[in-house]
């Protein structure tokens, strides 16, 4: 394949990823913004639940990604029997996972208290962590036959799926959260109730696609649901172990920032969570792109086409860093308007629009960590990269906000310079890292060629 092929190649995979991903994002982008016209209160209180759920949720989330490197390499050998088993054991271990986190986040719920919070932050916040929580068990399952479905190069109808549940979650929210065609105003409540609803139906629709359609047939039928292999079971929590702490690692740092800002007051950490919401929309579409390179990666490396697996991945990165440019440039200029969709509030809109020009600074480190990331993922290379990020965030990222926000008492914008020192120091570290491994992949690709 030429360059150009590439790039058309990653574009037809990622666009509908992008979107998807966008979709998953905006259902929280429509909570705050809903949520956001009760008043400063439960905005902040949704930002505390969300800050604390989210770091279990992506460990999940990682966990599933695992799914789709073994699945593309497998159509890569075109070996479609080895695609069957791990969807069987994806399906398995994914399940098990979200029930387990979901009663983790239940015991955790006795630890809020201890978290520096303002009483009726908390209060307001307690009935919407529970329900989110259990939202996690049908988030997981669609995420499954999501990821079992771009393995195999399909990423459109997840798309739909995924902006069709969020249209629901949206039309839900106005009827929840305000108390519209007689049902009663549930506030931050309904917000959650509409999130798990959506969720749902998510989950039953993608395993209901991936199961009847015929040209997945090959791989669903004739699955021995009592035959499990613990050596399948070994490679996707290879995979997917690393991947899930790779994401603690990194939506920990953002999520302890935000409880950071509340430390301050309510009016930061609202301020924090407008911001964070803008960020992770163009966050989530690149997260999109770096599905592209994951799958990508994946299938040449099963195809044994490691020049091709190169260069899928190159042109990869540079699509990245066109679209987190265009999304630097909207927030700069945008910086003054869009916090306004949120929030009246005078002090909350200006220190927002502050913290997304921090936020313009960090797009492209962003959005390059993100893509390479995936594309060692591709390669099953997930150990040293998840060393990077933990450095990259746990030890820089959160030692300079702390000393930044409070030692020199730059407040909620002295927290964000730290985020994103810390993901300039982890773009670069992992694509040192991806260039080394892919490149000596190349080396033992070129001395196995039959001389001519």
């Amino acid at each position: 394949m030429t360059r150009r092929e590439h790039f058309q190649k990653n574009i037809s995979l990622a666009w509908p990823v992008m979107l998807g991903q966008i979709g998953h994002v905006m259902v929280g982008l429509a909570d705050s913004i809903m949520v956001g016209a009760l008043g400063t209160v439960a905005l902040a209180a949704g930002a505390f639940a969300n800050s604390v759920f989210v770091v279990p949720m992506v460990f999940g989330i990682g966990l599933a990604f695992g799914l789709t490197t073994p699945v593309a390499n497998a159509d890569g050998e075109k070996k479609p029997e080895k695609a069957r088993s791990f969807l069987k054991h994806g399906i398995y271990l994914n399940t098990s996972i979200a029930i387990l986190i979901f009663l983790l986040l239940i015991i955790l719920e006795r630890f809020l208290p201890y978290m520096g919070q303002e009483p009726e932050v908390l209060a307001t916040a307690k009935n919407y962590y529970r329900i989110i929580s259990f939202s996690l068990v049908p988030l997981l399952t669609f995420l499954t036959f999501k990821q079992f479905a771009e393995g195999l190069s399909d990423t459109r109808v997840a798309m739909i799926i995924s902006v069709a549940a969020n249209l629901l979650n949206i039309g839900l929210n106005y009827l929840l959260i305000y108390g519209y065609w007689g049902l009663p105003a549930l506030g931050l409540e309904g917000a959650g109730i509409a999130t798990l609803i959506s969720r749902i139906i998510m989950a039953v629709t993608m395993a209901i696609y991936v199961f009847r359609k015929p040209a997945f047939r090959i791989y669903t039928q004739g699955i021995q649901w009592g035959q499990t292999k613990w050596a399948h079971f070994k490679l996707l929590l290879d995979i997917g172990v690393p991947s899930g702490l790779q994401f603690i690692f990194e939506v920990s740092a953002f999520a302890l920032a935000a409880v950071m800002a509340g430390w301050f007051n309510a009016e930061s950490l609202a301020a924090h969570q407008i911001a964070i919401s803008l960020a992770s929309v163009s966050y989530m579409a690149a997260s999109g792109i770096g599905a592209a390179a994951n799958v990508r990666v994946s299938n040449q490396l099963g195809a044994g086409n490691i020049p091709a697996m190169r260069m899928a991945a190159h042109t990869n990165f540079v699509l990245m860093l066109i679209f987190m440019g265009i999304a630097g440039l909207v927030f700069f200029f945008g910086r003054n308007y869009l916090p306004t969709f949120y929030s009246e509030d005078p002090a909350v809109i200006a220190l927002a629009s502050k913290l997304l020009i921090v936020a313009v600074a960090f797009q492209l480190f962003d959005g390059m960590q993100v893509a390479v990331l995936a594309a060692l993922r591709g390669l099953s290379e997930t150990r040293i990269p998840t060393l990077i990020v933990m450095i990259s965030y746990w030890i820089i990222a959160m030692g300079t906000s702390y000393y930044l926000g409070f030692k020199m008492e730059l407040g909620a914008i002295g927290i964000w310079y730290g985020l994103a020192l810390g993901l300039i120091v982890a773009s670069c570290l992992l694509t040192w890292r991806f260039e080394i491994r892919s490149r000596q992949l190349l080396r033992e690709h070129h001395e196995h060629q039959p001389e001519s």
